[in-house]
């Protein structure tokens, strides 16, 4: 299979978890820059994160409103807006739900560059959100007619964008499918030395219901 090299990048409390109260101390912010000074370390062309991590950090819970009426049908291909774009910024949104204004994350958030957005669907997306996408220029590619398919969807990022090197940076459901399929080759990992303490918060890398049981994996 061609697809780029992949690193999970990563920032976790002591206990694992990436999400919680520990992430609002000045402590947490100290380590915050240097996850985002190793990331440019990497000097990777693309970064991928799932949905409900672009809504926080990103789109901002921004909602978009359709018009329903007069809605083309839109064939379910993949759609490539931008093929010269020096990096990307991959959107795991399955539904389509991810208020995007804009076709590159560089209004959205200081930390990144004017990477151009590709958004990664299931066929069961809505036209009005794909009719959206197009107007504003942003490229979107299908994992599968239900779910996804990640060993389809990286494939296709090498194949479409000359994607060689792919970061993935959460949340924990997306990292544990990409663990789950046996995709990710290196393991970036910045540990804060602060304990979360909280049973049900979200950790690195997590397995929903319908994913397959996996194996212990070495790093």
């Amino acid at each position: 299979m061609e697809r780029p090299y992949i690193i999970c990048h990563m920032l976790t409390s002591l206990d694992g978890k990436i999400i919680g109260d520990y992430l609002k101390t000045e402590r947490t912010a100290n380590f915050t820059d240097v996850y985002e000074k190793i990331h440019g370390r990497y000097e990777s062309n693309a970064w991928m994160c799932g949905r409900i991590t672009m809504e926080e950090h990103f789109t901002l819970g921004h909602k978009l409103v359709f018009e329903q009426k007069n809605i083309r049908p839109i064939p379910r291909t993949d759609y490539v807006a931008n093929v010269n774009a020096e990096s990307y910024a991959i959107a795991v949104d399955p539904s389509g739900k991810l208020g995007w204004t804009e076709n590159s994350i560089e209004a959205w958030n200081a930390h990144r560059a004017d990477d151009h957005i590709v958004e990664v669907l299931t066929e069961r997306v809505s036209d009005a959100y794909l009719a959206h996408l197009r107007k504003i220029g942003i490229s979107y590619i299908f994992g599968g007619k239900e779910t996804l398919n990640f060993s389809l969807v990286v494939e296709k990022l090498k194949d479409l964008f000359s994607i060689d090197k792919l970061m993935i940076e959460g949340g924990g459901y997306l990292n544990g499918s990409f663990l789950n399929e046996g995709l990710i080759d290196e393991l970036s990992l910045i540990l804060v030395p602060i304990a979360d303490g909280a049973s049900k918060s979200v950790s690195l890398f997590e397995t929903s219901s319908y994913l397959n049981k996996t194996n212990p994996v070495n790093f």
